[in-house]
């Protein structure tokens, strides 16, 4: 297929662009800079202008990977403002540029996040769960509306409700890694909340059978069978690196240093079950945890 990737620079984008074309696949990617290479479209996401629009005209599919990084700095106003528009504004010029093309492509894949679900606690949250509460359960239930309007103009869309994605080159793993190395990663809090994570590998797959299975439609939760408590999840990577661990951080030490974000993000409980997946007998290459760590941390 002809395809377009919107955030094919960073570590997601860059690693399906790869895996796209050793797919066979024509990849269109969107830069918001002026095109350097045949392959780059350029594009304003939040002005709903794409320059040169009709050089999308023939493409099959579409993914959206757009959105700043959460975890880049301190939540101010500011800041929460641009984690909104890079995710909420990306999606609706994408969705405004499909909508005014003569031949429209036969998919939309948005990506989204488990943040859709809040801090949920124990309970295990399939696509059917409802929402949750706080900043980024609403960013994600806004991001979600602006990707829904392309089912209204005949287009399948799968919206992937992402987990924490690892592998090597970027992600939490890299942000990690070096405190792991000498021995200070701990856990954080009292460690049962549930972290929910794919494997970048599967995380592709899942992409690309979104793209290809017309069957696939709606909200999907791209996480693996078996989340794990941050204390696990610590242990783990610990023992992958051969490393031990710190004494962990509590959370009013998170809380004084970034407050908002220590709630949502590192204190939060979200317990995602892949259901839609399994039922479409997806296999994953890394269902357990440790061998995701190996398999992303083995090449380091």
């Amino acid at each position: 297929m002809k395809l377009a990737v919107a955030g094919a620079s960073g570590f997601i984008g860059t690693a399906l662009v790869r895996r796209l074309r050793e797919g066979g696949h024509a990849v269109m990617r969107l830069v918001r800079r002026q095109a350097e290479q045949p392959d780059e479209i350029p594009w304003h996401p939040d002005s709903t202008e794409v320059e040169r629009w009709e050089l999308l005209e023939g493409v099959a599919g579409v993914v959206n990977l757009a959105g700043s990084n959460l975890a880049a700095g301190r939540w101010t106003a500011a800041r929460k403002e641009e984690i909104v528009r890079s995710r909420v504004e990306s999606t609706r010029t994408l969705v405004a540029v499909m909508a005014h093309m003569n031949h429209k492509p036969r998919v939309f894949v948005s990506v989204s996040a488990v943040g859709y679900y809040g801090d949920r606690g124990e309970e295990e949250l399939t696509e059917a769960s409802g929402h949750g509460e706080g900043f980024l359960a609403g960013v994600c239930r806004e991001w979600e509306e602006q990707a829904r309007i392309a089912e209204s103009i005949g287009i399948r869309t799968v919206i992937l409700r992402c987990g924490v994605v690892l592998g090597a080159g970027g992600g939490m793993l890299a942000e990690l890694q070096p405190l792991f190395r000498l021995g200070l990663g701990g856990r954080l809090g009292d460690g049962r909340q549930w972290l929910s994570w794919i494997a970048l590998d599967d995380l592709l797959d899942v992409i690309a059978l979104s793209l290809a299975d017309e069957r696939l439609a709606g909200p999907v939760n791209a996480v693996a069978p078996s989340a794990a408590r941050n204390a696990d999840f610590t242990a783990a990577l610990a023992q992958v690196l051969g490393r031990g661990t710190f004494a962990p951080v509590p959370a009013f030490v998170l809380r004084a240093l970034r407050p908002e974000m220590a709630e949502e993000m590192l204190l939060a409980s979200t317990r995602v079950r892949p259901q839609r997946l399994l039922d479409a007998g997806f296999r994953f290459a890394h269902p357990d945890l440790a061998g995701a760590l190996h398999a992303a941390l083995d090449g380091r």
